[in-house]
């Protein structure tokens, strides 16, 4: 029988150790939200499914929750009584969720957890959830390094990821705000953002950005761009758009030589057409010999 690993690459379970959780059920309005949470954002349609899936099923998953010094409150009678309040570590969607759904009381497990602990806890949930972005990411784990003092390695060991993983992670709190504002509404993809991280001042950056979003580029044509741009010289940089259509015009002509005709590619958003004509039989043979290799 192969020994579970340890580590807080595993989840919640490693993070949080324990055999027999005690849930409880306290009021939604006693649980205040993680102030080191992670995620900016929750998609408002993926709340209202889960408010639903909560109205009828209840909340199926405690959140994870540390208790906060009792804070006295005033009674009608005039007495003052020790009210309970608990500070979110892991579980912000269903909490949300709850309000949305008009829920009394979640349950919820109580822990003692450090300022440290409840960002790594909170951290390590949504990235195994896949709920945060990559910039929502890389500023959990900018916060790790820079308020407690963790290492690169420290902080891909407590999330379960490589030290290479965190390091390209961070790179993308670089970029400039726009270029950051595209990546975090899903208008261009992380990959992109680290191809576009190659070139080696802002201006260039966000006009080859734009040039990406206009046309469309995918991924590895985003790297191809870059490539041309850093080996282009300096005055032709201010324009992107010609290294593009540089780029393009490569391509048919190597397209032109494999095939022997004419070939004609044209980009757009979603993707584009390659042309290849041919102006008789035998040049259609010959093409359809090249590509089906017969």
């Amino acid at each position: 029988m192969v020994k579970p690993k340890g580590g807080l690459g595993k989840g919640l379970g490693a993070l949080i150790p324990t055999t027999s959780p005690h849930v409880v059920e306290v009021p939604v309005e006693a649980v205040l939200p993680n102030p080191r949470q992670p995620r900016y954002h929750i998609d408002p349609d993926a709340l209202a499914e889960l408010a639903a899936s909560i109205r009828e099923h209840g909340v199926l998953q405690p959140l994870v929750v540390t208790e906060l010094p009792a804070e006295l409150s005033q009674e009608p009678l005039g007495f003052q009584v020790a009210a309970s309040r608990y500070q979110l570590i892991a579980g912000e969607r269903r909490l949300e969720a709850s309000k949305l759904a008009g829920r009394a009381t979640v349950p919820v497990i109580v822990k003692e957890a450090s300022p440290q602990e409840s960002l790594e806890w909170a951290l390590v949930e949504n990235v195994q959830r896949a709920d945060l972005n990559a910039l929502e990411e890389a500023s959990a784990y900018r916060a790790l390094i820079d308020e407690f003092g963790l290492t690169q390695e420290q902080v891909a060991e407590r999330v379960g990821k490589s030290r290479f993983t965190v390091a390209n992670s961070l790179r993308l709190l670089h970029l400039p705000q726009e270029a950051k504002t595209y990546l975090a509404a899903g208008q261009i993809s992380e990959g992109h953002a680290r191809a576009l991280l190659a070139l080696d001042d802002d201006a260039l950056l966000l006009r080859a950005l734009r040039l990406v979003m206009a046309k469309g580029l995918s991924v590895r044509q985003t790297e191809e761009l870059t490539r041309r741009l850093l080996r282009a010289p300096a005055a032709d940089r201010a324009h992107p758009e010609r290294i593009l259509d540089a780029q393009t015009s490569a391509l048919e002509d190597e397209f032109r030589s494999a095939l022997g005709t004419k070939v004609e590619l044209q980009r757009s958003k979603k993707g584009g057409r390659l042309i290849v004509y041919f102006y008789s039989e035998e040049e259609l043979e010959g093409i359809y010999r090249v590509i089906v290799k017969k």
